[in-house]
């Protein structure tokens, strides 16, 4: 009950604050999928989770950095209890361990997945340069579909370094593409390359 209503508090403060309005060029998909977006802000997340409608957003899970969200107080609460942030270790004590292992097991039990296949955070106006994340779950999971979402004005709302968002004189839009297709026998690199340009189509 209380993460159902803090999920609803931050709904509203995400929107009072920066917007996060739902712009969609396609009908939203009606089954489980990955929304991939460009990533140049720390409300990104938010701004996504925000943006779904309440049927879409009860089945979707971020995947964060543990070393941003897995912070002591509030950050962690919101991450675990209200977002149900899947949580990745970026600098890895154990090089031979899966970082997309926790990502896996949400998929197959059917939750859908926020991602930024950026890897971390650019002050740069158009994505940069995918990591093969985004190419592994889409071979593994071919009935998830995959959905671009290009965020627009948030790296000026919450600049790194700043603690409080401040409020946007043009309010983000969180713009969602066409699902992406898959191509029979693509290459990692066509395929990355492909799925940034379906987001930066947006921009």
């Amino acid at each position: 009950m209380i993460a159902r209503l803090a999920g609803a508090a931050l709904v509203g403060f995400t929107r009072m604050m920066v917007g996060a309005r739902a712009q969609w060029r396609a009908s939203p998909p009606p089954g489980q999928c990955i929304y991939f977006a460009n990533h140049t802000s720390h409300l990104d997340t938010v701004a996504i989770w925000s943006a779904l409608a309440p049927r879409l957003r009860a089945d979707v899970r971020p995947v964060a950095a543990r070393d941003y969200w897995d912070k002591p107080g509030l950050r962690a609460w919101l991450s675990g209890r209200v977002l149900r942030a899947i949580l990745i270790d970026r600098q890895r004590a154990q090089p031979d361990a899966d970082p997309l292992a926790p990502v896996r097991t949400a998929l197959e039990h059917g939750d859908s997945l926020i991602l930024f296949p950026e890897g971390t955070r650019s002050n740069e106006r158009l994505p940069q340069p995918f990591k093969g994340g985004l190419y592994k779950l889409a071979a593994e999971y071919p009935h998830v579909e995959l959905v671009p979402v290009y965020l627009d004005t948030l790296h000026r709302s919450l600049p790194k370094g700043a603690l409080l968002p401040l409020p946007l004189p043009l309010y983000c839009n969180v713009n969602f593409g066409a699902p992406l297709a898959r191509l029979a026998g693509e290459s990692r690199e066509h395929f990355l390359e492909r799925a940034r340009a379906a987001v930066e189509a947006m921009a």
